[in-house]
């Protein structure tokens, strides 16, 4: 029999893995992108996909709260609608997860880049990582695996400790940069608020690191299991961790179109080009001192969010295996220090291949995103299927208004999707099927039993994909489209489209075998007092 994942995370810390995963290298650069993309309006950008994630990250944490399991969220669509609905689910969620290890480690050496030697110039040249640079990262890269190797414990502490202290840097920008000569008139006095347009300010929600940086509300969710009496703690840790970040990130937002010098702004906000934003500007601003913490915490930051993916990705590795999607071998837990070491092996590789592919945190941060947010198409919707067709499992936390939650975090999910511009939405799209040749060949393996059931679950999926490639294609020419829907009205045409969707998604979803299999496995668990 496996050995037990250990409980061992308390509220207070589980709500620090959520925040230590949200405050990593989205700090030091999230400010940046958004203004370059949106201007001033940015500052709307971090509200608006703050409640995005927020409505969304309502309906993982009652489903985490159901399911208290070590990698739950790539689980949930398996319970609700079956095998194929929740291999798609799991793997987008997984890509987008297990790629922000390598990003991480890249933030870090590329602020290193712009440190006043000759030797660090050279790590990062015309927009990427040069060789020393990415080996660099590799080292970074197994650093969060050595601090997650040896048990749940040491990671917790480490990322407790982290934590704080990038709590003391991001107050330190702020009252750094606001105190150094703030120009207001970089706000809409002397230029435009939303120089490029509100679909600018959207495009930077979806791309600039915003829904990349929110993404760490994950963490909790997939820590559930490991968790001390999770009902409460997971929304707990969900919902804090969310907002605690917003207002670091709007303010840090509001410091760095302060600090920027008008002259510059005149030039447009498209043309800053930074390799270490807040650093660079505090050396322009002669803040040594702040220059120097920054540097530090470059460091620290992304390592500590780097350090939880390395750990919420083992788990959901993990996770995948108990759905017989993956090798067996994958959810062997050490027996004394509680974690599936196989699995961190498998995520290591695949980080250092994502490192070599992309190496910069812009070229990375604008694919997480969108592979994220397919990541959490399925949450809403097996809420919701659940609620339907399984009303006899245990609710520790039934939240309300969930019947117009979940509906709009569905559709603003769609809307992220499409803000993301073509061909990048397609891409993405195109990323999330590749890996179905692995769901058919461990389908085959178990026989297809049950497989009528699953696909007509999934039919609502599979249609979904395309549909939104197609309206991505078509859309305004403001979001990368043929300009066939004029703006405006194409968000409308996506927000009606996905709305059918979700319905079509709701009605689909049954009361799976693998739901069974759980209660089942959960009695004898209780029967035999473990």
């Amino acid at each position: 029999m496996k050995s037990s994942i250990q409980r061992n995370i308390g509220p207070f810390a589980l709500m620090l893995t959520g925040l230590g995963s949200i405050i990593g290298s989205g700090w030091l650069f999230g400010a940046w992108k958004a203004a370059k993309i949106a201007g001033p309006a940015a500052v709307c950008a971090w509200i608006i996909g703050a409640v995005v994630i927020l409505a969304i990250a309502l309906t993982y944490a009652e489903l985490g709260a159901m399911f208290p399991e070590s990698g739950g969220m790539v689980r949930y669509a398996r319970y609700s609608h079956g095998a194929l609905v929740g291999f798609i689910s799991a793997w987008a969620n997984w890509i987008a997860i297990v790629s922000v290890i390598p990003i991480e480690a890249e933030a870090s050496i590329q602020y290193m880049s712009t440190w006043p030697y000759s030797w660090a110039h050279a790590l990062f040249v015309n927009g990427s990582l040069a060789p020393p640079g990415l080996f660099l990262s590799a080292l970074l890269v197994i650093v969060y695996f050595m601090l997650n190797y040896w048990g749940v414990k040491l990671f917790a502490r480490a990322n407790t400790t982290i934590t704080v202290f990038k709590f003391i840097i991001p107050g330190a920008t702020i009252l750094g940069l606001m105190a150094s000569g703030f120009h207001s008139q970089n706000f809409g006095t002397s230029t435009t608020f939303a120089p490029y347009g509100w679909s600018a300010v959207f495009t930077a929600v979806a791309t600039s690191g915003i829904v990349f940086s929110f993404n760490g509300f994950q963490s909790p969710v997939n820590l559930a299991g490991e968790a001390r009496n999770p009902s409460k703690s997971v929304p707990f840790a969900v919902i804090g961790s969310i907002l605690l970040a917003l207002v670091i990130y709007v303010l840090l937002q509001i410091a760095y179109i302060g600090a920027v010098n008008p002259a510059d702004v005149v030039k447009g906000w498209s043309h800053f080009n930074f390799a270490s934003p807040f650093a660079e500007l505090a050396l322009a601003l002669n803040l040594n001192w702040l220059a120097i913490l920054l540097y530090v915490d470059a460091f620290v930051s992304p390592s500590g969010t780097g350090t939880t993916y390395m750990a919420t990705t083992t788990r959901m590795i993990y996770a995948m295996e108990r759905n017989n999607t993956l090798p067996k071998m994958f959810g062997n837990v050490h027996p004394f220090y509680g974690v599936p070491r196989n699995a961190m092996w498998f995520n290591l590789i695949v980080s250092f291949i994502f490192m070599f592919f992309f190496r910069g945190w812009s070229s990375l941060a604008a694919v997480i995103s969108v592979a994220t947010v397919i990541s959490y198409l399925t949450g809403p919707i097996s809420l919701m299927a659940l609620r339907r067709t399984a009303t006899d499992v245990d609710r520790p936390l039934k939240l309300p208004l969930m019947k117009l939650i979940a509906p709009f975090a569905f559709v603003c999910a769609s809307l992220v999707l499409y803000w993301a511009k073509w061909p990048l939405t397609g891409e993405i799209i195109l990323l999330m099927v590749v890996a179905l040749p692995v769901y058919f060949y461990y389908q085959a393996k178990a026989g297809f039993g049950g497989w009528g059931a699953d696909l007509k679950a999934a039919w609502w999926l599979v249609a979904y994909l395309p549909t939104m490639a197609v309206l991505s294609v078509i859309g305004s020419k403001q979001f990368g489209g043929m300009n066939v829907l004029p703006y405006g009205w194409d968000m409308l045409v996506v927000a009606l489209v996905a709305l059918g969707f979700y319905f079509w998604g709701v009605k689909s979803g049954y009361r799976t075998n693998y739901l069974n299999e759980r209660e089942s496995e959960e009695d004898l668990l209780e029967g035999v007092g473990v």
